[in-house]
């Protein structure tokens, strides 16, 4: 039997930090994605995942990114907006002496209107019931964030259908609970 985590920590399952608890900076908010549908998503990457260059938004927990670091992303970056979930998530890196992540303080929108780089892998997983979605997805593509066959995971909730722009196909998509989850692929 597994051993119950504490609420404000998040487990990293698998890679160089395997069984690494992150505690998590108390906002009102930050929802770490659950641990079977962080095992389910990085099953579906894992072909394309070491030395991968990735992208997450929306960091909050930062358990996408760290997760991807952890398993041989070559490069990490994570943008979240709030001062407090910045600051902890600089706390966990230096901790885990994760030099091949960095943090950006910045809100998203903001961050996607600046020069593009483009990325292999793209988390995306704003906050519920904002109606952020789709004007990320269109900031990503339109902005050169994508490389060229570029994956993109969506978190959202279960309700919600993601309608995703002209070269995206859906590769992947599960329900687990009020979280819907998918994994899009750009062509």
């Amino acid at each position: 039997m597994k051993a119950k985590q504490a609420p404000n920590q998040v487990r990293i399952i698998a890679g160089r930090w395997r069984g690494r608890k992150l505690s998590l900076a108390p906002v009102a908010g930050v929802r770490p994605t659950p641990d079977r549908v962080r095992e389910t998503l990085f099953n579906w990457l894992n072909p394309v995942l070491r030395g991968a260059r990735c992208l997450d938004l929306y960091a909050g927990s930062g358990a996408l990114g760290i997760e991807a670091a952890s398993r041989g992303a070559a490069s990490v970056v994570l943008v979240d907006s709030n001062p407090q979930v910045v600051a902890k998530l600089r706390e966990q890196l230096q901790l885990l002496e994760a030099d091949r992540v960095e943090v950006v303080q910045s809100s998203v929108e903001g961050w996607l209107a600046a020069s593009a780089a483009p990325f292999d892998i793209v988390f995306l997983d704003p906050p519920f019931r904002k109606n952020l979605l789709s004007a990320c997805m269109r900031a990503l593509e339109s902005g050169g964030w994508l490389a060229a066959d570029a994956y993109i995971y969506l978190e959202a909730e279960s309700s919600l259908e993601p309608e995703l722009p002209q070269r995206w196909e859906l590769y992947r998509s599960k329900r687990a609970g009020q979280v819907g989850y998918h994994l899009a692929r750009r062509v």
